[in-house]
């Protein structure tokens, strides 16, 4: 896979993501910050989804990519949870453009994290110094 498709692909995945925490967000302030469990977990969703998207931008690792389709897979499997046979005492429907933006905006988080994940190359085919694909930079602060 070339360098700019992988690059689109993050950037796919980055959205992805972020438009998910952004819907579990704007619910959250709508009223389920008030329940017991899940509300919390949107609260938690909204913030891991943005620092999710951020590493995707900014860290060509496969760390972010795992992120993202853990945080695809989590996400869209709890609302199915909801739907079948409801979560902490939610029972969700597939009603709504907030879960049909969320749902859709997790799968595709769950397959350009899973396609970033395959593309990476060998472990025999990558030198054994960092490549500088491979570091995240704060200042001086390089994390490998």
């Amino acid at each position: 896979m070339s360098v700019r498709l992988v690059a689109s692909v993050r950037l796919v995945a980055a959205v992805a993501v972020l438009v998910s925490a952004v819907v579990h967000l704007k619910l959250w302030f709508d009223g389920f910050r008030d329940l017991h469990v899940v509300g919390p977990a949107f609260l938690l969703n909204a913030v891991g989804g943005l620092v999710i998207a951020v590493l995707l931008v900014a860290w060509r690792h496969w760390v972010p990519a795992f992120l993202a389709a853990g945080f695809g897979a989590a996400t869209l499997g709890a609302f199915v949870i909801a739907t079948t046979v409801g979560l902490f005492g939610v029972h969700e429907h597939w009603v709504g453009a907030y879960v049909w933006v969320a749902a859709v905006s997790e799968a595709v988080a769950l397959v350009a994290g899973v396609v970033l994940l395959l593309a990476r190359p060998a472990p025999s085919a990558r030198s054994s110094s960092v490549q500088s694909e491979d570091r995240f930079s704060l200042g001086r602060l390089h994390l490998h």
